[in-house]
């Protein structure tokens, strides 16, 4: 409901101007009409001689004054007139009013005011908004132990550990928040943000109640146990961001409001985190329809052998990557199917995993994806427009080099279809007509009654009520028998909202941190070290900016390290020769690169999830070195091989 509430809101704008538009062509000079007009008391049949005479009467000269003159009878005269000319262009325009001042104008008029003011007086709503999803969602991804870390808790001394360290974090986070306020009290115009801080306080109290409840109540399926080195990795990945964070602000940079400071910039930049929940709902929303089984059913006549499959799957993976605007939020929604329809043709456990990973990742650079749209608001160096052209031949090029490993390193290739494969394959289009007539209805529908195109700004607004209408449409058609269309809707629907909850609470969470660590970098020099000022060689600039970007999207969200990155390496690569443009395609390249990478390997711990720990432990480990590491080995060979062509084959045309 909440998340219905942030997408009717963030219409509310395009609503109201669809309804000044409506109201101006049902009543014409709609601005100027007022249902509640009152007749102009001035009068039009005035004796022009006997006002003028009563007026130059009524002068008294000022003995006081020294240039003290009668006052000029035209004068007079011509004031009367234009007097005059106005209150028959006031009556005019009652008369125009009266004729069209309907009680329809009225209850139409209230509405549209209302509407407007309540738009004005909460213009800032949305950051309280984007408080309450970040509580609701990260306190139940913290009662379920959801929040993203490098393995779950495997004995109760690590549930413990991980409950403990997380209890820290809250608390030291609470003393950041309140050590913010008391420098904020002292500043001029800074209730607001006061208040805000305060409203953060009490989340992250919640938190500590959440984990220290949680550090006592322990599932009964976890067995007792010990504590070794590698318990750390039952750690939550924003916790061990956030005490290398504060690590730095409390004992080196003697910064203590620093973590707030820079966890705030989520609160900054609502809108645009916001969307990230949206998208997670279309994610999750499409997970509990038939949609990705039916787009598979179109090629399944052709019997792909599994390198093949395995490519066709990254190529047409790319483009729902995008619209559900993030890699990992693909991966939690479709992972799954796509990984078991590999292993039905045949793939080993290591090339499905790495396929199934590699499949929310190369959609990063594609249309309307929603990384572009937060890189393109934060630097005006570059358009979206540019980003996707030239992000889609990137798509390509990565693509067709998954494709040719693969093919080259699996064997057999060739397809080996079923008689009549192509009319079987065109047959299973038909049902999926429905679902293409309904979602171009509600785009179409949108379009028409709130003047809305489809595009990368609107697309998280739009996709949830397609998402939503396609669901609906889906009920009627997959429902239990004796069970109603809306039931089934109605339990589908909410199942995807609670999904929903527990990945929004923990992406937010490791975004918010993701920016605190990148706080770091922007207050230390590192980034003056490796791009001082007087490097003059563009391609060790490059080099630097391919090491740092990899680094940084080994270890970080991309969404959070897009505005560390913004901030700091952007601005001194670009000031050192890099075209921006080129520069943020690397930094795409660079972040699709990081998903797949260890130490963190984001991409890969989500398919974990979707597919279980027990398939990525009973993964191949026989064979060639390739074969046993296929897993990391394929995507980092890909995207390796596409940053560096990427990075330095632009310079030739540039920076020789």
């Amino acid at each position: 409901m909440l998340l219905l509430a942030i997408l009717l809101l963030g219409m509310g704008n395009s609503f109201h101007s669809r309804m000044l538009w409506l109201g101006e062509q049902v009543w014409p000079n709609y601005y100027l009409l007022n249902p509640d007009a009152q007749e102009p008391s001035c009068d039009l049949i005035v004796d022009m001689d006997a006002e003028v005479k009563r007026r130059m009467d009524q002068y008294k000269p000022d003995p006081d004054a020294l240039f003290s003159s009668a006052p000029d009878p035209e004068a007079i005269r011509r004031s009367l007139e234009r007097n005059i000319q106005n209150c028959e262009q006031r009556h005019i325009a009652y008369e125009i009013n009266q004729k069209h001042a309907t009680p329809a104008l009225g209850v139409f008029k209230t509405v549209e005011q209302g509407m407007a003011s309540f738009l004005l007086e909460n213009i800032d709503l949305t950051n309280l908004l984007f408080l309450i999803l970040f509580a609701m969602s990260a306190a139940i991804a913290t009662l379920d132990a959801d929040l993203i870390s490098l393995r779950l808790p495997r004995n109760r001394a690590e549930w413990r550990l991980s409950h403990a360290v997380q209890l820290g974090v809250n608390g030291l986070m609470v003393f950041s928040l309140l050590s913010y306020v008391s420098k904020l009290v002292a500043a001029p115009d800074t209730a607001d943000l006061v208040r805000m801080q305060h409203y953060w306080a009490w989340v992250f109290g919640l938190f500590m109640v959440i984990n220290a409840v949680r550090l006592f109540s322990i599932p009964d399926r976890l067995p007792p146990g010990k504590l070794d080195a590698a318990s750390l990795l039952s750690i939550p990945l924003h916790c061990t961001m956030a005490v290398i964070a504060m690590s730095y602000f409390f004992f080196i940079d003697g910064y203590n409001s620093g973590l707030a400071i820079y966890f705030g910039i989520l609160t900054n930049m609502s809108s645009i985190f916001i969307n990230i929940g949206l998208y997670v709902l279309v994610g999750m929303a499409l997970k509990q329809t038939q949609l990705p089984e039916l787009l598979l059913n179109i090629i399944k006549p052709f019997q792909l052998p599994a390198p093949l499959l395995a490519s066709v799957m990254i190529f047409a993976t790319a483009f729902p990557t995008a619209f559900t605007g993030a890699s990992g939020i693909f991966i939690l929604a479709v992972g799954g199917v796509v990984y078991d329809e590999l292993r039905r043709v045949g793939a080993g456990r290591q090339l499905a995993l790495s396929t199934t990973a590699m499949s929310g990742s190369l959609g990063v650079v594609l249309n309307p994806c929603l990384l572009i749209v937060i890189i393109a608001a934060l630097n005006k160096e570059v358009t979206t427009s540019e980003l996707y052209g030239w992000g889609f031949w990137v798509f390509l090029m990565s693509a067709s080099l998954f494709t040719l490993i693969v093919c080259k390193t699996q064997g057999e290739w060739r397809p080996k279809p079923v008689p009549g494969a192509f009319k079987k394959s065109v047959g299973h289009l038909r049902p999926l007509v429905p679902y293409v007539i309904t979602a171009a209805a509600v785009i179409i529908g949108i379009r028409l009654v709130l003047d809305m195109g489809f595009n990368e700004y609107t697309a998280p607004m739009i996709l949830p009520l397609v998402m939503l209408a396609l669901l609906f449409l889906d009920s009627g058609k997959t429902r239990q028998e004796g069970e109603s269309r809306s039931r089934t809707f109605w339990a589908r629907s909410t199942a995807a909202a609670s999904d929903s909850a527990v990945h929004i609470g923990a992406l937010l969470a490791l975004i918010g941190f993701t920016v605190a660590l990148g706080g770091i970098l922007e207050r230390s020099d590192v980034v003056h070290i490796l791009f001082p000022e007087n490097l003059d060689n563009v391609w060790l600039v490059m080099l630097a900016v391919v090491f740092m970007l990899t680094c940084i999207g080994m270890v970080m969200e991309p969404f959070g390290a897009v505005v560390l990155v913004s901030a700091t390496i952007a601005q001194a690569a670009m000031k050192l020769g890099i075209d921006p443009l080129h520069f943020w395609i690397v930094c795409l390249v660079a972040f699709e690169l990081g998903y797949l990478t260890p130490p963190v390997a984001l991409n890969h711990l989500l398919t974990r999830q979707v597919v279980g720990e027990t398939e990525v432990l009973a993964a191949e480990r026989t064979g060639s070195f390739w074969h046993r590491y296929e897993r990391l080995l394929l995507p980092l060979l890909v995207m390796g091989t596409t940053l560096l062509l990427v990075a330095f084959v632009p310079m030739l045309f540039y920076a020789l």
